[in-house]
């Protein structure tokens, strides 16, 4: 087999693949983080006031992937701080290197007795794939705690070998980014270094497998760091392992827009895969129910999708998640039997009136008063730059601004952004979402809407189509649970969808086809409403 592009050339079939935990397989930096912050900011204050608070930059260079001791001693010597080694068994108030890991430790277990640790559904269904594929799995983790926090998100059967701190302790072994840890994993697999690939987020472990001569290094970029990862080693970076393709060639390769199947070649095997699942539909509208036009005012919903919406809300629940502001939404698609998920999912409403705003968006709103203030006087003198106010967010377009000015408007929106900590910006097509800087997007809102319908269950087939990057995030919230199908616009990218559709009619096509094959199914089933 031809390796395709983005699989090295003369490239050797994996055997094995070996997870990272933390950031990899569970979700558990926000914990590691609130445990690291609350012990550096409290030894920070009694011991030099001056100094600055522990930071997201901080926990990304200095203790992410690293053994808990390594973590302490370089963050204390970023700080020009030197504390004796101390010993494993010191009280947590002792003010030594291994006292202060223990005092983390302490923190850390104290979060995880009052909160269960989720796992990322791309990594749940990327192992699916791999055992399909007969491909072997391991996990690493250089915490003492691994074993708890897998069992925690119930991961810990879905792996062959487990090797973690306690491990690492008993042998000795060095942490990250010497990749002793990485290479114990697989020797007790039974798979030479060089027929497994390496799963990692964090910069040392990145470095660590491009060290243990392993056949591939993949970097997983949840914080938007993606070029440090390429630099510290790795062959290729993702956001998501919903993003990586298994069986396209002998090593992992990026699952892009252009190489997705047509949903129309599929449709004969998806009746198999919905037959005796309780639908829910989640769309996207710009570029998925209407296409893209110059003027958002005038992105008008079309009679034959207007009917597709109609005819499919009689059999299942449908939402439209979109990034404009929710009354805008509504406006366009007038269906109060529908629900709506406006400003990326922090407005929500649905039929008989219900409505509902996630409040975590409402402290935001004086920076994005500020923001939008700031842009519209930094974009007053570029023709055709618009910046469209919502309740929780932003727009930038600039759809029809000349080429040569495409630089002065991301330079406008970059440097907005950076006098506000609190918001972030993504890049659509023609456009920047401005946003809270909080984790909630439209996956949360779906994922929110699943749990208000009492959709939230194993007999539930979740089906999202959407064209834009900011899909992504529903794409990768429903990768093990969900039919995920996106609109190709031309250009070409990673994805987390699975299946793809080529156009706004073929949408329309695959809504009435979903009408049908639930028509067929009532009937098959005998159901009665």
């Amino acid at each position: 087999m031809v390796p395709p592009a983005d699989c090295p050339a003369g490239a050797v079939r994996l055997q094995a693949v070996l997870f990272d935990m933390d950031g990899v397989v569970t979700d558990t930096a926000t914990a590691h983080m609130a445990a690291w912050k609350r012990l550096f900011d409290e030894y920070l204050r009694a011991r030099r006031p001056e100094s600055a608070a522990f930071s997201a930059e901080d926990y990304r260079r200095h203790v992410d992937g690293k053994p808990r001791y390594d973590g302490v001693a370089a963050f204390l010597a970023s700080r020009g701080i030197d504390l004796p080694r101390g010993a494993p068994d010191d009280d947590p108030e002792t003010e030594t290197v291994c006292g202060l890991g223990n005092r983390k430790n302490r923190y850390f277990r104290a979060w995880l007795s009052q909160h269960s640790i989720d796992a990322f559904p791309g990594s749940r269904a990327l192992l699916a794939e791999l055992e399909t594929a007969g491909i072997r799995a391991a996990v690493f983790s250089s915490s003492r705690n691994a074993r708890d926090v897998l069992e925690s998100a119930g991961m810990l059967d879905r792996f062959e070998v487990a090797v973690d701190g306690r491990d690492m302790a008993e042998a000795g072994l060095p942490g990250k980014p010497d990749p002793a840890i990485m290479l114990r994993a697989a020797e007790k697999l039974g798979v030479a270094p060089s027929h497994a690939a390496v799963i990692e987020d964090a910069l040392a472990g990145v470095e660590a497998g491009a060290k243990g001569g392993f056949a591939q290094v993949v970097g997983v970029d949840r914080s938007g760091d993606g070029q440090a990862l390429r630099n510290a080693g790795a062959d290729l970076v993702v956001a998501d392992l919903a993003e990586l393709a298994v069986g396209s060639g002998p090593q992992f390769a990026l699952r892009k827009l252009s190489s997705l199947p047509r949903v129309a070649d599929l449709q004969d095997s998806l009746p198999d895969r919905i037959r005796g699942k309780r639908l829910a539909v989640f769309l996207d509208y710009d570029g998925t129910l209407s296409p893209i036009v110059d003027d958002p005012a005038k992105a008008t919903l079309g009679e034959g999708m207007r009917d597709a919406l109609r005819r499919l809300s009689r059999r299942m629940p449908v939402a439209i998640v979109s990034g404009r502001d929710l009354k805008d939404v509504q406006a366009f698609v007038q269906d109060d039997q529908l629900y709506y998920a406006g400003s990326h999912g922090f407005d929500l409403a649905g039929p008989d009136g219900w409505r509902e705003v996630a409040k975590q968006g409402e402290a935001f709103l004086p920076a994005l008063k500020a923001a939008a203030a700031a842009l519209e006087e930094n974009l007053a003198r570029i023709s055709g730059a618009r910046v469209e106010r919502k309740r929780f967010a932003l727009a930038v377009h600039f759809r029809q601004v000349s080429d040569a000015d495409e630089p002065k408007v991301v330079d406008a929106v970059r440097d907005t952004i950076a006098r506000h900590d609190d918001l972030h910006a993504s890049a659509g097509k023609k456009v920047f979402d401005v946003k809270p800087r909080i984790d909630w997007h439209k996956g949360r809102a779906v994922l929110s809407l699943l749990a208000t319908l009492d959709l939230d269950a194993d007999d539930v087939l979740p089906v999202y189509v959407g064209d834009d990057t900011t899909d992504e995030d529903a794409f990768r919230a429903l990768a093990d649970r969900g039919l995920c199908v996106v609109v190709r616009d031309g250009a070409d990218r990673r994805t987390a969808a699975r299946f793809a559709l080529e156009d706004t009619e073929d949408v329309e096509r695959f809504l009435f086809w979903l009408a049908d094959v639930a028509d067929a199914d009532t009937v098959d089933g005998e159901s009665t409403e």
